[in-house]
C-alpha cells in the first residue's frame, strides 16, 4: 500500500477512522470539496443531500481546527489541499434467508483524510516592461510578423480564373 505524504508547514491534516459508511459513498462527497476554498467546501457540504456530508465535513472541521490552532493559518487563506478515502475494514453479519440457508451482509467502513493548507499564489516571472515589448514585437493586433502579414496579404487576392474547363 502507498503511503501518503505528511502534511507541509502549512497544511493541517485531520483524519476520521473506521467510519460506518461506504468508501464508494464518501469518495463521491469528497470529489465535491477537493481543491476549493474551506467555507466553499462547508457550503458544499451542507447543501448536499448524501448521508456521508456529515462525516466529511466533520472532519473538515476538525482540519481547520488544527490548521488554526496547531499551525496557526488564517482561516481566510485555507483551501482543501488533499482529501482522500481509503477503506476500513469490512463488518460482516449475516441474515436468516429461507430453508435455514444465511446470506452473507457486508457493513462496509471507511478511513476520512482530509489536508488543508494555504495555497501559493503563483509568481509571474516576467514582468510588465517584458510583456509589453513582446506585445510591440508580435505588432498592434498580434496577427504575427510582417513577413508573414505579406503573405498572407499575398493569398487573399483571389486566384485568376484558369479558363473554361
Amino acid at each position: 500500500m502507498a503511503t501518503r505524504a505528511a502534511p507541509a508547514a502549512e497544511e493541517a491534516l485531520a483524519k476520521s477512522s473506521f467510519t460506518r459508511i461506504s468508501p464508494t459513498k464518501v469518495r463521491q462527497v469528497v470529489d465535491l470539496v477537493r481543491g476549493h476554498h474551506v467555507e466553499d467546501a462547508r457550503r458544499i457540504l451542507k447543501f448536499t443531500q448524501r448521508g456521508a456530508c456529515a462525516p466529511v465535513a466533520k472532519v473538515l472541521d476538525s482540519a481547520i481546527a488544527n490548521a488554526e490552532h496547531n499551525r496557526g493559518l488564517d482561516r481566510d487563506e485555507l483551501v482543501v489541499v488533499r482529501a482522500w478515502v481509503d477503506e476500513g475494514p469490512t463488518l460482516r453479519r449475516f441474515r436468516p434467508r429461507a430453508l435455514g440457508r444465511a446470506t452473507r451482509v457486508r457493513k462496509r467502513t471507511c478511513h476520512v483524510s482530509i489536508v488543508v493548507g494555504r495555497i501559493e499564489p503563483p509568481l509571474s516571472t516576467e514582468l510588465p516592461e517584458q510583456a509589453e515589448t513582446r506585445r510591440q514585437r508580435r505588432g498592434v493586433a498580434g496577427t504575427g510578423s510582417a513577413e508573414t502579414q505579406s503573405s498572407r496579404e499575398g493569398r487573399k487576392t483571389a486566384p485568376e480564373s484558369q479558363g473554361d474547363r
